[in-house]
């Protein structure tokens, strides 16, 4: 018997863009669009292994992915090959926007990280998005960024990310 379009998931190509530029586009298996929010789940689609010294993300890594049309950031919930929850790293964007397969994402410098047990809750990045110069080309989006890492931070340390992505 042979599997037919309506028995395989919908996929979406991520596309991750920063500085004008394609940095990663990847396949994803589309969870949910609600209008506003965005799941998604893929594998690691870095190359190899990229030790943060803080975590580890290695071939066999899952993604599960939260984008928002109307929100400045993405939150990635990062579980191992086994299903052993990592933590979440969350990226600052622009609002995400879907045009037909693919899911347009502008990376804006910002990250957080989060373990799995609320213990480490880091800002990461920011000197890359000091000399990114959004503050001078674009002012308003600079402070919906520093203000979209603000929002996370107290989420992370608040207990964590389920309210958001219930």
């Amino acid at each position: 018997m042979s599997a037919n379009s309506a028995d395989r998931p919908a996929r979406l190509d991520v596309v991750l863009v920063k500085a004008g530029r394609t940095k990663i586009r990847y396949s994803s298996e589309l969870l949910a669009d609600d209008g506003t929010r965005i799941a998604v789940r893929a594998p690691w689609a870095g190359s190899g292994v990229r030790d943060f010294g803080f975590v580890r993300f290695e071939p066999g890594d899952v993604f599960t992915e939260f984008y928002w049309r109307d929100r400045w950031y993405a939150v990635k919930e990062v579980r191992s090959a086994t299903g052993a929850l990592k933590g979440w790293y969350c990226d600052i964007t622009r609002p995400a926007r879907r045009s037909g397969p693919e899911l347009v994402v502008e990376d804006l410098d910002l990250d957080l990280w989060r373990s799995a047990d609320g213990t480490d809750v880091r800002r990461l990045d920011e000197d890359e998005f000091a000399d990114s110069g959004l503050a001078e080309s674009d002012p308003g989006a600079a402070r919906a960024a520093l203000a979209a890492l603000d929002e996370l931070e107290s989420r992370a340390r608040g207990g964590g990310f389920a309210e958001l992505l219930a």
